[in-house]
């Protein structure tokens, strides 16, 4: 019979894999793509890698998500996120051009309770998802999402030491 930190090992391989096979097919997307447009060419170079910058980090998160899939409470928030972001990006664009109208708004005074937030709160604010689960979750998911993130630096890392070989 396996050992716990044997099942646990399988299964960070697991997510590792998955991670390392979503991500390549994301870059070799934007790569495709970016290609097909006649490369990231702009008037400012810095925008350009920019938005660059942007669209990997975008394709890590999301297959990051993928790979753990629905079973996690950040992993179905950050799904959720890039999808409204998708959503929003287009329709925003179409709006910008049909009308360019100034909203107004009138001054509100907000009253707010100064209060330090508690650790907690910090950290919901740092797992996608977070505002919504109470304590034990809250510390359960973000030891799950740590161990993710540090798959995804491992992967991005050998990654990156391969194309400079």
């Amino acid at each position: 019979m396996a050992s716990k930190h044997t099942i646990a090992t399988r299964h960070a391989q697991g997510i590792r894999a998955r991670f390392a096979s979503r991500f390549l097919r994301s870059l070799l997307r934007l790569r495709r793509r970016s290609n097909r447009f006649g490369g990231s060419q702009s008037n400012d170079e810095g925008i350009g890698k920019r938005i660059r910058t942007d669209r990997i980090k975008i394709a890590a998160y999301a297959s990051m998500a993928r790979a753990v899939g629905p079973r996690r409470t950040w992993s179905r928030a950050l799904l959720f996120k890039l999808r409204n972001r998708a959503r929003i990006h287009g329709v925003s664009r179409k709006r910008c051009l049909v009308s360019e109208k100034k909203r107004v708004t009138r001054n509100k005074v907000v009253v707010a309770i100064s209060r330090e937030p508690s650790r907690a709160d910090t950290l919901r604010k740092l797992v996608p998802g977070g505002d919504s689960m109470d304590t034990c979750v809250l510390l359960e998911e973000t030891a799950h999402y740590i161990k993710c993130l540090a798959t995804q630096v491992t992967v991005m890392q050998s990654i990156a030491d391969r194309l400079l070989l």
